[in-house]
């Protein structure tokens, strides 16, 4: 592979400007096709086959399509009875039933059909419209949430809530954004040295990032995408082709310090550190694809998509920016070469004298910091800002109707005796635990399907209401009949999601790590420093696991990162975060362990070599972490809802990964681990070697013979 990238690297050292130009054409074809193409994303997640999913399809069928659209959920509350407040709620209702997209708005205050809280201080109106909420303009969200607005006055207060109320899909860009980006390029000059190499280093990576999100964003146009995956591809792959641009330009200069010229340190430099590039991000694109594991569509389509933005960082790393590389030359160097590895070789040094404490102190810390990752809950109902209209709603119907009025389960009877089939299901769970309220059935026009209500005593996102999903769906596979019974529902398909997530997840880490294990094996022909790289990572995404429970779940600290709601994660939440975090933490072993594992091949002992390769590659490194952890945290404090929590464990997984493990535990392991460290079983030793040093290279340069001419 070092030579295949070394001859690479020549022909974008010869072909520079061709090479450039090259990308800059691809990055505006993406662009028109994104203009041109692009459709819209959506919010919703559903796992098709499953019974809730399957049974929302059938409603749509047997009650028209009607029955799945959107709908919101208007609340009236006044100081006394609700009654006296009848005028205004009437010409309330008349209002929604003429706003744009509505096809029905029920008056709470029907004697036929009261829908008023026991205390008859609260009252709400369903508001349904003709199509989902993903299909929804902005301006039909907007005339629901002024007409609500109006309804205020000093007798009524008047909230929202419902999905139809609330914007789908989450912004991509803004001030912190911006800021991390900006972070990004200081932390870079002050690596170089020199602000023209820090700037096209952020350039060519913008480039990168702008193909693969423009791809993304032109691909909604023919398959229906979830509104996070544009932005996961934007954040991970601008962290990391700033990064992977990082390390070729840091080993370019390197060469021409040793001495060797332009023409000669570009194609050196995408053989040596290019390899590693490839390598690392291989070990990425393993970790998102295999999320296709978990046999989630929404899931494989985030994962494959993220990996094509990694796929297109590669090749920016290895094509274009040797070209720039070759188009900036010395001017890469700073004006003052300055020796800064002083504090580093010391770092080093006192690692490995003081491995025993230093490895303790890792794991301790780690270990405690990840405790509260025993208490996570994950939920696809989350909650809505606490100042937000939606949020106000929610609360005066917990108070006022209890707390599974906001998460209603349905019971979908489906054949000819429907109706029949309905009432007996009704009578089995009406005394089941946590069944607050049954209600119904409500037939369809064939008398072929009937649902049936039932209201939780529990919140949506409670372990009861989890536990009375099952309850009900065991309690309604003895009702007899020749219709069939579904459980269904929002809440319900939030319970099924969350449940094969959580069931896919060890499966995901087997098959993952497990390929993972095999291709640093390949890289480093040792077993244990694959199998220490793997547990540091386990280190890594507990404590960053649990410091996202405790901040965004718990409420620690929720004010520090702009949390505006803590509760349950989103439920694809943990698995992202475990394959994003598992490659990146994968790069950092390969980029740190490669030049320690270059070292000893020179013939230094296990420490020195220890020593050596981290005062070459902890510099880098820790660089390309302040890079990741900048960019992950813009998106933390003005992100939306959805992302914040997954922007915060990235963060902080990088920070855990990069300084305490990769700094501290790493060296001090394969410190006590001594020459075993790159002990190979004679049983793996037919394994080929995966050249990621270059060394071949040092040995018997490829040969060119054209290329002194050039």
């Amino acid at each position: 592979m070092a030579g295949l990238l070394y001859r690479l690297g020549v022909v974008a050292y010869r072909r520079r400007i061709l090479m450039s130009l090259g990308w800059l054409l691809v990055l505006a074809a993406v662009g028109v096709g994104a203009a041109t193409l692009s459709g819209s994303t959506v919010n919703t997640f559903s796992i098709p086959g499953q019974e809730s999913t399957t049974a929302l399809d059938r409603i749509g069928e047997r009650f028209g399509s009607a029955a799945n659209g959107a709908s919101a959920q208007v609340v009236f509350q006044t100081s006394g009875p609700i009654t006296g407040a009848a005028t205004e709620v009437a010409a309330a209702v008349t209002r929604l039933n003429g706003l744009p997209g509505v096809v029905s708005a029920t008056n709470p205050l029907d004697p036929a059909s009261p829908v008023v809280s026991r205390d008859r201080r609260a009252a709400y109106s369903t508001v349904t419209y003709a199509v989902p909420a993903t299909d929804l303009t902005s301006g039909q969200r907007e005339a629901l949430l002024a007409a609500v607005s109006s309804f205020r006055s000093d007798r009524l207060d008047a909230e929202v809530t419902g999905e139809a109320s609330q914007a789908q899909g989450g912004d991509v860009g803004g001030p912190a954004e911006a800021g991390g980006v900006v972070v990004a390029l200081v932390v870079l000059a002050i690596t170089y040295g020199s602000l023209v190499a820090a700037g096209m280093n952020l350039l060519t990576a913008l480039v990168g990032v702008g193909i693969g999100a423009l791809g993304i964003t032109a691909l909604t146009g023919f398959v229906e995408l979830q509104a996070t995956t544009p932005v996961l591809a934007i954040m991970l792959g601008l962290a990391v082709g700033i990064d992977y641009a990082l390390f070729l330009f840091t080993r370019f200069r390197h060469e021409l310090v040793d001495g060797r010229a332009v023409r000669e340190a570009v194609p050196m430099a995408v053989g040596t550190a290019g390899s590693a590039v490839v390598t690392a991000g291989l070990t990425v694109v393993i970790a998102l694809a295999g999320l296709s594991v978990a046999g989630i569509p929404f899931l494989t389509e985030m994962g494959l998509a993220a990996a094509g933005t990694i796929v297109v960082a590669v090749l920016i790393a290895v094509t274009l920016v040797p070209a720039v590389l070759a188009l900036i030359g010395v001017r890469a160097l700073p004006r003052r070469k300055r020796a800064s590895r002083g504090f580093v070789a010391g770092w080093a040094r006192l690692v490995t004298s003081r491995a025993w404490i230093c490895l303790g102190a890792a794991i301790v810390v780690l270990g405690v910091i990840a405790i509260p990752v025993a208490s996570m809950r994950t939920s696809l109902n989350q909650p809505a800002p606490e100042d937000s209209t939606q949020a106000r709603a929610a609360s005066i119907i917990s108070a006022r109707f209890g707390p599974g009025f906001t998460g209603p389960l349905l019971i979908l009877a489906d054949g000819p005796d429907a109706v029949a089939v309905a009432k007996s299901a009704m009578a089995a769970v009406r005394d089941l635990d946590g069944v607050a309220v049954v209600a119904g059935p409500n037939v369809n026009g064939n008398g072929d399907a009937a649902l049936v209500s039932v209201i939780p005593s529990s919140g949506p996102d409670a372990a009861a209401t989890v536990a009375l999903v099952h309850s009900l769906r065991s309690a309604l596979s003895r009702v007899g009949g020749s219709a069939s019974l579904s459980v269904t529902g929002a809440t319900a398909v939030s319970v099924d999601v969350s449940q094969k997530l959580s069931e896919a997840l060890p499966q995901y880490l087997v098959l993952v790590v497990g390929l993972a294990l095999v291709l640093l094996i390949l890289v480093f022909r040792s077993l244990l420093v694959p199998v220490t790289g793997v547990l540091g990572f386990l280190l890594t995404i507990g404590a960053a696991l649990g410091a996202t429970t405790a901040v965004f779940q718990w409420g620690w600290l929720s004010a520090a990162v702009n949390a505006d709601v803590t509760g349950p994660l989103l439920s694809l939440s943990p698995i992202i975060v475990v394959g994003i975090l598992f490659g990146l933490a994968m790069d950092y072993q390969v980029f740190l362990v490669s030049r320690m594992h270059e070292a000893h091949a020179h013939g230094l002992s296990p420490r020195s070599a220890v020593v050596t390769g981290f005062r070459q590659a902890a510099p880098v490194v820790v660089a390309a972490a302040s890079i990741m952890f900048a960019v992950f945290a813009g998106f933390i404090p003005q992100g939306d809802e959805t992302i914040k929590p997954i922007a915060f464990a990235l963060a902080t997984g990088i920070l855990f990964d990069a300084i305490v493990v990769r700094m501290i535990a790493m060296p001090a392991a394969l410190t006590l681990l001594g020459s075993a460290a790159w002990w190979l079983p004679s049983w793996l030793r037919w394994l080929p070697a995966v050249d990621v040093e270059g060394a071949a290279l040092e040995r018997e340069p490829v040969k060119t013979p054209e290329f002194a001419h050039q």
